[in-house]
């Protein structure tokens, strides 16, 4: 059985609170972190790269439809921009900046 955990902490409450855990520990520690594994979120890469592709994709989109309606003469100034286009462009910008700006580091030792 794989066991998931996302910090060091989740993993010492667990060990504090499951007693199938420590004995597993206890009696075969090697093996027993065999069961471990990392978040999905923390080693799997693709997850990231298709959420940067569809946050990209979206934003190159809705910059063809604002030209596009531009061409058609819909838009003709700055305040005749659809406000969905607007929310959804803006909200797509601030995702992307947010998963591609580093972590903070932390100050505790």
């Amino acid at each position: 059985m794989k066991t998931t955990f996302s910090t060091i902490a989740d993993f010492q409450n667990a060990m504090k609170s499951d007693t199938s855990l420590q004995e597993a520990f206890k009696n075969d520690p090697v093996e027993a972190s065999k069961s471990l594994q990392d978040s999905p979120l923390t080693n799997d890469a693709w997850i990231y790269r298709i959420v940067v592709l569809a946050l990209g994709i979206s934003i190159v989109a809705i910059i063809i439809g604002v030209l596009f309606l531009i061409d058609r003469e819909e838009i003709t100034s700055d305040k005749s921009v659809p406000t969905i286009l607007t929310a959804i462009g803006s909200a797509a910008i601030g995702a992307l900046a947010g998963l591609l700006a580093p972590p903070p580091k932390s100050t505790k030792q």
